[in-house]
Order: structure tokens, then sequence, then C-alpha cells
């Protein structure tokens, strides 16, 4: 970039135009939260044709043409605004020259450097220094060399023009490194000539994103930066404080790391999630469609030592060996995202209400927090943390089984707003026998429980406090007693289901107000009694012995997995606590002290 380039450019018009990409970002943001939580839903509920059935399947894809808009405008938004921060800082550097130069009436040329005049002690034999020009000098060894030339120089002029001159040339470095740097990432940001968002586009968004992401960082350090290691309350507080285009800044350039932060509202969350949760679904499809798929004949029978046995064949294995444990992680997380897709996509269905994706991640085994209703505005929250060989490939069930709690609590509630939350972000076991018999997976996983139920205080927006209800399952119910073994749960009622042992001896050791803990073991569920001897109190209680001095409720349910039973009492009970009902819980019977002697 020239110096007259430099000179005339307005940096504000990048900024204005940053705002209008913004606009529209908002637009389509709006628009896709319309057409699938608004239009959808009434065409669902009032029409049943295959026109309508077909209707609601274009206007899907729509939705999803309005979400790839916000987030590519979103991305050019903060492209400019980056731009115009670091154009902005390098014209500044300049008019500061430009301006010292015309104060010591020095002359700056067209080309950047200076002429300076004679000046200076007369010599000896009565000569004045002569004045002369000089370029500005940016790189280091040059600089030295010039700025020594400068300093022996007797002329004054020569110093002071030297000075400046380096400061033109360093605007002008900055300026032409801002301008190499972000063409191209600008010119990158552009859709297909089509009305499809196809995984590839996706998979390109994720791009964007990660190259604007590490391109706009000294733009992003300019900005208000989120307190290090803040409680919810903190990153509340931050993020109240921010303007409308900082807010816009980081959801666009740190989707991650808004989506993951608790304290802030769920629907920033939900917002920032779903373009993490729809960049990854992109690239990961896109990733196993470049995979070579697994031979078809995979398994073969031998007869080795006499016997015949079921073995793989050598081309399934060669191919295992090179793909096998990428292309199950694509597929099993995909799936997970599936699952998630499906509950979005259920909006309505039944009065269900819309999802919040309130964490998301799909790295390992994965993370999954969706709502169901908006927590930052419900009367009733409730929280369900599941247990062993729980991740993201297999969140359906742990989804549908707070979908399936909504729409009980709903009608238990009697009109008060109800939000069931499934709370998958922890590294669960995923073994029964290797994995679920060590206690660190709780007490690693504790932290994170514990941050996000006081981010649920911290971002709850309605007239009074809400009503707070844990429901864990299994290993997840050691993960709560773990949590509220090591810190402060924030929570109302805990109701667990099947657990193995909670760490604590007592109920009045998980935190919550006495007589507010409840216990449901069905008939036929191993893990209480087999459990204890790992994750019991002292003495091995668990919840479902009677020291333990939980409420034991009624359950109608076989197993270790059908508290959740559509039309059960067990869920029910359930749903009773969760909308601070539990006067209405059916009891088991105390236990006869006199059973031994009968």
């Amino acid at each position: 970039m020239d110096l007259a380039t430099l000179k005339a450019l307005k940096p504000t018009e990048f900024s204005e135009a940053a705002d209008g990409y913004r606009s529209t970002s908002d637009m389509g943001s709006a628009a896709k939260d319309r057409i699938d939580n608004q239009i959808v839903v009434a065409m669902r509920n009032s029409l049943t044709s295959k026109a309508a059935t077909a209707a609601i399947k274009q206007l899907a894809e729509l939705g999803k043409n309005f979400h790839y808009i916000q987030v590519e405008c979103g991305l050019v938004s903060a492209a400019l605004e980056a731009f115009s921060y670091e154009v902005g800082a390098a014209k500044s550097k300049l008019d500061a020259a430009l301006e010292g130069a015309r104060a010591a009436k020095l002359t700056v040329n067209g080309d950047g450097s200076i002429t300076y005049p004679a000046g200076g002690q007369e010599s000896e034999d009565g000569k004045t220094p002569e004045g002369g020009t000089v370029s500005g000098l940016t790189d280091g060894t040059a600089s030295a060399v010039g700025r020594q030339a400068a300093n022996f120089d007797p002329n004054p002029n020569h110093r002071l023009a030297q000075d400046y001159a380096d400061q033109i040339a360093g605007a002008l470095r900055e300026a032409t490194e801002a301008d190499e740097k972000w063409a191209p990432k600008l010119r990158a940001l552009k859709a297909d000539d089509d009305l499809t968002v196809s995984d590839k586009d996706w998979a390109d968004a994720s791009s964007d994103t990660k190259g604007v992401s590490e391109a706009g960082r000294k733009y992003l350090d300019s900005l208000s930066q989120p307190p290090e290691n803040g409680s919810p309350k903190d990153n509340a507080a931050w993020w109240d404080g921010l303007s409308a285009q900082e807010r816009a800044a980081w959801i666009s350039l740190r989707p991650d790391f808004v989506g993951a932060l608790d304290g802030l509202p769920a629907g920033v969350r939900d917002e920032a999630n779903r373009i993490v949760f729809d960049e990854t679904r992109g690239m990961m499809q896109t990733e196993l469609k470049s995979l070579p798929a697994p031979p078809p004949n995979e398994w073969t029978w031998t007869s080795a030592g006499g016997y015949a046995s079921k073995v793989h064949t050598d081309d399934w294995m060669e191919w295992y060996n090179k793909y096998g444990n990428r292309y199950d992680h694509l597929t099993a997380s995909l799936k997970g995202m599936e699952s998630i897709q499906t509950r979005f996509d259920a909006t309505g269905n039944g009065g269900l209400p819309e999802a919040y994706l309130l964490g998301f991640n799909a790295d390992g085994n994965g993370r999954v927090i969706v709502a169901n209703g908006n927590p930052d505005t419900a009367d009733h929250q409730a929280v369900y943390v599941p247990g062993t060989t729980a991740n993201l490939g297999k969140s359906d069930g742990d989804i549908g089984r707070m979908t399936d709690l909504w729409r009980v609590a709903n009608t238990e509630a009697h009109g008060d707003s109800v939000s069931t939350i499934t709370w998958l972000g922890y590294d669960a076991p995923q073994n029964l026998v290797e994995d679920s018999p060590f206690e660190h997976y709780a007490y690693d996983g504790a932290p994170a429980f514990r941050g996000f139920m006081d981010g649920l205080d911290a971002s709850h927006s309605g007239d009074s406090d809400p009503h707070r209800t844990v429901i864990a399952h299994s290993y997840g119910t050691t993960l709560v007693g773990a949590a509220a073994q090591t810190g402060h749960l924030h929570a109302d009622d805990v109701v667990l289901a099947g657990s193995p042992g909670v760490k604590v001896s007592h109920a009045t050791d998980l935190d919550v107000p006495t007589g507010h803990v409840w216990n449901e073991e069905a008939d036929g569920d191993p893990v209480p009694d087999i459990g204890r001897f790992g994750h019991g109190g002292a003495r091995w209680v668990v919840p479902s012995d009677p020291s333990f001095g939980a409420h034991q409720m009624t359950t109608d349910t076989d197993g270790h997995s059908g508290y959740w039973d559509a039309g059960s009492d067990s869920l029910r009970n359930q749903a009773r606590v969760a909308v601070g009902k539990g006067g209405n819980v059916h009891l088991k019977p105390p236990p006869d002290p006199w059973a031994h002697v009968k």
C-alpha cells in the first residue's frame, strides 16, 4: 500500500460495511428461527397432507440456507471489522507522523521519503550542515545503520526526518500486511451459486471460521476479554458489558468458546453451539465420504485347530488397521448428531418447546447438553446426568428421556414453565466392568457439572428464582455425589435412579435441603447392590438403603434402564419432584423392622 492510498483510506467505511453484514447476519438468524420454531411448527400441528410434508421439508432446507447466511455474513462482518481495526491503527500512525513532519517543517514526498533542510551549528570553515532526503528504514539492520548515520550528522533535521520517515514506512508496512492478509480471507467468504447448503459448504464454513479467527487475533485481543478463570457470574457480567459489535465478533470468531461458557444466556450459547454443530457435521460427513468404504466381505470361516470359527477377512483387517478407528469415530459421532438434529426437528410435536443446544463437542467421546425449553425463563429446571456408556454417539436415549420427562412434567406443572436438560458434559465410563468401578470419572467431571449448575443460576432471567432439580442415573449419581461432596451443588432437589453409590453416606451430605433427596430402585436392577462396593459411602451405604435417608419412590419398571418408560409411575414421580410437588410423589412403604422375625 502506497502513501497516497493510505492517506486517502477511510477505515470507518469498512466498519460501516461490517455493520451491514452484521445486520444481514441477524436477519438470517431471525428468519431461520421463525421458520424452524414458528412456521414449520404451525404447519406440522395443523396440516397432515403429503403436500404439507413436502412443504415442511422445503422450509427446513430454507432454514438451513438462512443459518448459512447468518454464519457467513457474521464472518464477513468480523473480517471487515478486523481489517478496519488493523488498517486504522496503521493510518493513525501515518497521520501522526505526517502531522509531526509538518510541524517540524519537513517535506514529505510522494514515496514516503522526507526532505530536510540545512541546519545545525556552522563548522569551523563557516559551513552550515547540508540538508538532504531520507527514506524510511523498516528492516531492523538497515534501520540501525540509518539511525546511526543520522545520529552522527550534526544536522538535527536529519535525525528528525529519519525518525518520521521510519514511522511512515512502518505504517505503510503494517497497512500492506493487513491488506495482504485480509484480501484473500474476504475473497474466500462466498457461497456456491446454488440453493443447496451441502456438507461441503459447512466444511468450508468451518475452514472459514478457523481462518478468520486466526487472522483476527489482534482484533479479538482489542475487545473486552472474558475474565480469566471467572465464575459463571463473572462470565455473565462480562457478556452483559459487551457491545452488540463485540458480542457478534466473539460468536463469529470463537463460537466454540462462547458456546461452552457457563453463565451466558441460553440463547447465546445455543446460537454459538449450532454454528459449531453444523460446521462439525459438515466436516465429518465430508471426511467420512473421503474414506474408503469397508470391504463387503468382513467375515470368513476358518477351521484352524480342527474347530470352525468366524474371523475377519484379511481385506477387512487391512482396511480397519488403516481407517477403522477414524471410521468408527466419525460414524458414531454423526449418529449422535443425527439424534440432536431429530430433537431440533421435533419442536412443536405435541407442544414440545424449542430445543437449546447448551454444549457440543465431537472430540473423544463427545459432549452434548440439550435443553427442552429455555432454562433462563423457566419456573422449573431439571438437569439429567447419564451414567456408564453415555457418549455423543449414544445420546439419542438420554435426550429422549428428558423429552419424555418434559411432557409429563409440563402436565404436572399446571401452567408453570419447565425446562428439562440432558447434561453429558463429562467423560462417562465407557465399559461397565473395566471403567465404572473407578471413581475418577466422577471427581474429574464434578467441577464441570457444578459450573453448569452455577451457570443456570447466573443466566436465569425470570421474575423469581427457579426450582432446580438434579436427576441422575447409574454412574451419573456417583458424579452428582462427588460434586456435592467437593463443592456447592446449587440445586433444590436431587433424584437418584439405579444408583451404585454417591460417595457419601447420607442424604444430608448431598447439599440440598433436608427431605429433598429422592431415590428409585426398580425390581431387577442389580447396580445398587453391585456398585455399593466401589461407590457406596461408609460401610458401603447406597441411596437405596434405609439408613441413607432418601425418600424411596415407587417404581413400576424393571431393570436398570426403565425408569423413564412412557406412562410409568417411575417417570411420573420424577416429574412431580421436578416441578416442586414432592407431596404428590408415591413412596414405597417403610421397611418392616420385624420382617426378619416373621
